[in-house]
């Protein structure tokens, strides 16, 4: 029979798991939902196209051969025929080195010294 001074238990944990498994399925296909606005830009009274920044890549093998475009240079007299050639190359451009991991580390930092002598400031190594 029911008293009414009896309290009745509330049993919240099923409103709780079903809360947790909403918000679960809430955090896993917010990052997925992607809103496209349409816009429509304004045409500007000038128009000047953008150009990729030149790269130049040099390449130094395990022999110590350096490979820049199709030429090849022995370690040795890189430094006079890259001073040489680099009047052609524009000095603001990219450079990347791509050594391969066997050489020696001064092998190395003497291209990169060599690089950085001719005029180039932006030198970068790539590795994998």
């Amino acid at each position: 029979m029911f008293s009414w001074d009896d309290s009745p238990d509330l049993n919240i944990t099923p409103l709780v798991d079903v809360m947790l498994v909403l918000m679960a399925i809430l955090m896993v296909t917010a990052p997925t939902i992607t809103f496209q606005e349409q816009i429509t830009l304004p045409h500007g009274s000038q128009t000047k196209h953008v150009s990729k920044p030149k790269t130049l890549t040099i390449r130094m093998d395990q022999d110590k051969k350096i490979y820049l475009n199709k030429d090849t240079y022995n370690l040795d007299t890189f430094a006079d025929d890259f001073v040489n050639q680099s009047v052609k190359y524009d000095k603001t451009s990219e450079v990347y080195i791509r050594a391969d991991e066997e050489l020696k580390y001064k092998n190395v930092m003497y291209l990169l010294k060599s690089i950085k002598a001719a005029g180039f400031e932006n030198v970068s190594l790539i590795t994998q």
